[in-house]
């Protein structure tokens, strides 16, 4: 059987083109990957969504889940580990040994925040460790946070975090920042925000609650140091899941799928959408947009395939 699209990923991108391919009588398959749902799923209280005042993560893709389901999206529960894209129908291969004829894919694998590894950066993820300011910032009101790295991530998330937070203490491993001047200047001057140069974070601590303290080593003097923390937000870049597609698209050097026209791909029938191609903005309803024009454009695509 050749199915007219498949769409690879689970997160708001993924479902996004779920729910309109569907609703296009395109008959999508949905695989749900290594991680259903997407980051989202990792994150607490999401009260940024438009219309919804406050969900968490995990019910909100649940919802959006449900929502592709009923419009008729076949969602199956594997994780695609090889593709064919040299010609049509292209061929997925999943981890459970089953392989996939289609006339079009949808690529919504999105990307992973690259983690510290360090003693309790995993216990405390969504308790006071988080990777998105623009997502976590409002729940620190008035508190001290610590934010590690020294690149523009990390000048933007220390500056928004500033307008809420009591407190901010960037953490950089080299003696000066990689950051871009304009960006890094607002930082500087920012009486609300310090600069622990040359230092590494080495262990985050708490109360299996919450975040309460932070273990700081000095890369020149090998001595640490405990700050009292109650959030802490690792801006050390991402790490686009497109290890799959390497050798089939067109990647940047970062990693990213680059889109040749709208969110079409090198290859004539592949999309992409989310944070697989957008290193920019990196949230939820950018990745749901993205979904829906990625959607669009494979319906256009097999209209006039056909």
């Amino acid at each position: 059987m050749i199915n007219k699209v498949i769409i690879i990923g689970s997160g708001p991108a993924g479902l996004t083109a779920g729910i309109y391919t569907s609703r296009a009588k395109l008959e999508p398959i949905l695989f749900e990957g290594n991680q259903p749902g997407g980051q989202l799923t990792t994150t607490s209280k999401v009260e940024n969504w438009p219309g919804i005042v406050e969900v968490f993560g995990s019910q909100l893709m649940m919802d959006m889940k449900k929502h592709a389901q009923h419009c008729g999206c076949q969602i199956i529960s594997d994780n695609v580990v090889k593709v064919d894209f040299s010609s049509s129908p292209y061929k997925v291969f999943t981890q459970n040994g089953k392989e996939f004829e289609t006339e079009s894919v949808i690529i919504a694998t999105g990307a992973a925040h690259k983690k510290l590894g360090i003693p309790g950066e995993k216990e405390y993820w969504s308790k006071g460790v988080s990777a998105c300011a623009t997502c976590d910032a409002p729940f620190f009101k008035d508190k001290n946070v610590i934010v590690v790295g020294g690149g523009n991530s990390a000048m933007i998330e220390a500056e928004f975090l500033s307008a809420f937070a009591k407190k901010v203490t960037i953490v950089h491993i080299l003696d000066k920042f990689t950051a871009n001047d304009p960006i890094k200047d607002k930082v500087l001057v920012n009486p609300k925000i310090e600069v622990l140069y040359s230092s590494t974070l080495s262990k985050v601590e708490g109360d299996e609650q919450k975040v309460t303290q932070v273990i700081i080593e000095d890369q020149k003097t090998k001595e640490t140091s405990t700050l009292d923390a109650d959030g802490v937000f690792i801006a050390i870049g991402m790490k686009p899941n497109t290890d799959v597609f390497m050798q089939h698209l067109e990647i940047d050097d970062y990693g990213y799928i680059v889109c040749k026209q709208k969110t079409q791909t090198s290859k004539e029938g592949v999309f992409a959408a989310g944070d697989v191609v957008d290193y920019v903005y990196q949230q939820a309803i950018t990745a749901s947009a993205d979904g829906c024009k990625a959607a669009l454009d494979c319906q256009e695509f097999l209209s006039k395939k056909s």
